[in-house]
């Protein structure tokens, strides 16, 4: 039994390869800068004694198809995979798949040419994704591949909170509502929450925070996400590391008359210039939070923002809810940040939740309590893998489609 994943993007391929139905992972890599001559490709794997492994090139790889044999030749060398005919199925992260994808999928011409026709609503993702199908597929015409869907989660969100308050004919037509990513993070550590403490997730409410360069919320009531903070696009919601979030959307108006902005330099000014890094000049949240301690001002009104549109957004995901049983922080940030934990919690005792200090500033590598004993809500750090989602889900589909393997 071999899944492998594959997350393709414009100039990288990242990997991972899974084995055994309990899905141990044994291997995963990242070729990166793809059609550059810099290009390079890094292999991490466990060897037969267990030890850990690397191995690294660096020449160029002009295409996607050049790297996905690079990937082979790699896994090849380390002794965990002789040919991809070995593979059980390929899983592929597809960052958009609409209203047309609620769950991952068996890909075919159908399934191709329906992510195709959603290029308009993710132009910088999934053609990337496509072709990371596409070259697999060549490469291995008969392994299935299954899609799935960083939106699909978020399906189950009802009317009311993914319809935007427009002409409703611009739903009907252009399709233009929330639709929320991280999907694959969200229903991963929101059944590890439920594992964890001891409940089936359809008896919990949660709160899942994905807190990393790009960050999202979403409320999560007996296993089905009923909102998310990420809308159509990413650029919604929470501050991000160059991204904005939420903003008033007449401030696009004043910018263009007032500074005669036009519609891709508005486009870059909120993906990529704005979030911390507008404000401070900094994307690292390591480097801010260090910057913030020794009183830089910008720094700390940076720290404080992000903190600030958090904490509004655990409120009123609170409220959506009725009540929270557990939150969770994930995400290279989320993860790892005890000052963003804190400061986003401080002050929310009367609302159940009470933030443990000595916990919060402990480092593990594993789910983690920071709550304070008899806290109403519980408080949880769990690492994210949203490789292992994607490979449990393309097993699922796989098993469905070809009966128990």
């Amino acid at each position: 039994m071999k899944i492998l994943v594959l997350n393709s993007g414009s100039s990288s391929l990242k990997f991972k390869l899974f084995m055994q139905k309990k899905l141990l992972a044994s291997a995963s890599g990242l070729i990166e800068q793809i059609g550059d001559e810099e290009s390079s490709a890094l292999l991490t794997f466990i060897d037969d004694l267990g030890n850990n492994k690397k191995l690294q090139l660096n020449s160029p790889i002009p295409d996607h198809r050049k790297a996905i044999k690079v990937m082979t030749v790699m896994l090849r060398e380390s002794g965990m995979l002789t040919d991809l005919k070995e593979l059980t199925g390929i899983g592929h992260r597809v960052v958009h798949g609409g209203e047309s994808f609620q769950q991952p999928v068996r890909i075919d011409e159908n399934v191709i040419a329906a992510i195709k026709k959603l290029i308009p609503l993710a132009p910088l993702h999934n053609p990337a994704n496509l072709i990371g199908i596409e070259v697999a597929a060549e490469h291995a015409p008969r392994i299935p591949q299954v899609a799935v869907f960083d939106t699909a989660f978020h399906q189950s969100i009802p009317a009311h909170a993914y319809l935007y308050a427009l002409p409703y004919y611009l739903y009907k037509k252009k399709k233009i509502r929330r639709y929320g990513f991280h999907g694959t993070s969200h229903a991963y550590v929101a059944r590890q929450a439920a594992q964890y403490l001891d409940t089936p997730i359809e008896e919990l409410n949660i709160i899942t925070l994905h807190l990393g360069n790009g960050a999202s919320a979403a409320a999560i009531q007996g296993g089905r996400c009923i909102d998310t903070s990420m809308g159509m696009t990413p650029l919604e919601g929470l501050v991000m590391g160059t991204r904005s979030g939420d903003i008033d959307p007449a401030i696009l108006f004043y910018l263009a008359r007032e500074s005669g902005l036009g519609i891709d330099e508005l486009d870059t000014l909120l993906n990529k210039k704005s979030g911390l890094k507008g404000i401070c000049g900094d994307n690292d949240m390591r480097r801010i939070c260090e910057s913030a301690a020794q009183e830089n001002r910008h720094a700390k009104f940076a720290l404080n923002v992000f903190c600030y549109r958090l904490k509004k957004y655990i409120g009123s995901y609170m409220a959506a809810l009725g009540g929270v049983d557990c939150i969770v922080f994930t995400g290279g940030i989320g993860e790892n940040s005890g000052t963003v934990r804190w400061k986003c919690c401080l002050g929310m005792e009367r609302l159940g939740i009470s933030l443990d200090s000595r916990k919060n500033s402990l480092q593990q590598n594993d789910i983690r309590e920071i709550q304070k004993k008899g806290s109403q809500i519980s408080l949880l750090v769990i690492p994210t893998d949203e490789e292992y989602e994607i490979a449990s889900q393309t097993l699922q589909v796989i098993s469905d489609n070809n009966g128990a393997l």
